[in-house]
């Protein structure tokens, strides 16, 4: 079902973000990303100011970095409904021609998991991006004809978190394509402290420092422990995010000072105890923790990479010295 940001419903397409609470309303309400929001405003101001439909516009990065939100603040600043679907429910031709042949003049169309989208069902797009056109094949063997219809101006708005998983012919069409990166700890705390006041908890400054140091750089993150901080106050104590509350919440959660779960621990101590520090392929240390490579690849090594306590090499994965000095293991030779 697709979800617009009217909350309308349609049997053809699928929902996209439900975590509508806290999202941004305005350009200002939108923390960090800034050169990106910049290029963003411009493109969407202009486009208002000629009276034409935004151009495509491709986000690629971590989950939970903020690239739906960007696609429905985006809507809303345009003045133009938002529906959205997902690449994997993009199967056949059919699906995308009755999207397309259903879109309203000016509107978004926003594709998260872009990159998943059927081969088959994704050279529709190709003329549909490029020249508003919707080319369907109708019949089969001799008799069969090519139909061709006229679209209105619209924008496709694509998500993903595997740019290089996207086909070189549908990256192409894109008039633009950004990067959103990891949050500075600043930013996430001034997240945690907007979305504290939309909650109607109280957040002192030690709650809302520590709650962003745990939060992965992510605003994903940080709205989630906020909310389970907001529970434990609830619970167990005034209603209000102390430092304590906190400092209680996350080690309730078993999440750490860096923002490390058991399992990011357990990756790190897996290849120190069981690889000698590595290098270590990926196979085999999906097979060690028991994790699918693809959860490994894109959940947790990019967090453990960007705190430098792994690194990626040709040979395979491999620890820091300060994975050691963090998890106070001894270097790789007291293990013999």
């Amino acid at each position: 079902m697709v979800t617009d940001e009217m909350g309308q419903k349609s049997p053809v397409l699928q929902g996209g973000d439900q975590d509508i609470t806290l999202r941004p309303t305005s350009w200002d309400e939108y923390v960090g990303q800034e050169k990106i929001k910049q290029n963003v405003r411009l493109i969407v101001e202009a486009a208002k100011q000629r009276g034409e439909a935004c151009d495509h516009l491709l986000f690629y990065g971590q989950a939970g970095l903020g690239k739906t939100t960007l696609a429905y603040l985006i809507g809303r600043e345009a003045g133009v409904h938002v529906r959205s679907t997902t690449g994997p429910s993009l199967e056949r031709v059919g699906d995308v021609a009755a999207i397309l042949s259903n879109i309203e003049p000016h509107e978004i169309l926003f594709i998260d998991e872009i990159h998943r989208i059927n081969r088959a069902a994704e050279e529709v797009f190709y003329p549909a991006l490029e020249s508003r056109k919707l080319h369907l094949v109708v019949g089969k063997g001799p008799s069969a004809k090519t139909l061709s219809i006229d679209l209105p101006p619209f924008t496709v708005i694509g998500a993903t978190t595997k740019a290089n998983m996207l086909s070189s012919p549908l990256r192409s069409r894109f008039g633009a394509t950004f990067r959103l990166d990891f949050y500075s700890l600043f930013d996430i705390e001034a997240i945690i402290r907007r979305s504290a006041g939309l909650l109607g908890v109280e957040i002192h400054d030690g709650g809302a420092e520590l709650l962003a140091r745990a939060s992965r750089f992510t605003p994903r993150t940080a709205n989630r422990l906020l909310r389970r901080a907001r529970d434990f106050a609830q619970v167990h104590g005034e209603g209000v995010i102390t430092e304590d509350v906190a400092h209680e919440t996350l080690q309730m959660l078993d999440i750490d000072k860096l923002g490390l779960e058991e399992i990011d621990r357990e990756l790190l101590r897996v290849i120190i105890k069981k690889f000698r520090g590595g290098p270590v392929g990926l196979g085999a240390l999906s097979a060690a923790l028991s994790e699918e490579q693809g959860t490994i690849e894109d959940v947790y090594e990019p967090y453990l990479m960007s705190l430098g306590l792994l690194n990626r090499t040709s040979m395979g994965r491999v620890v820091t010295p300060e994975a050691y000095e963090y998890l106070e293991i001894q270097g790789p030779d007291s293990l013999l």
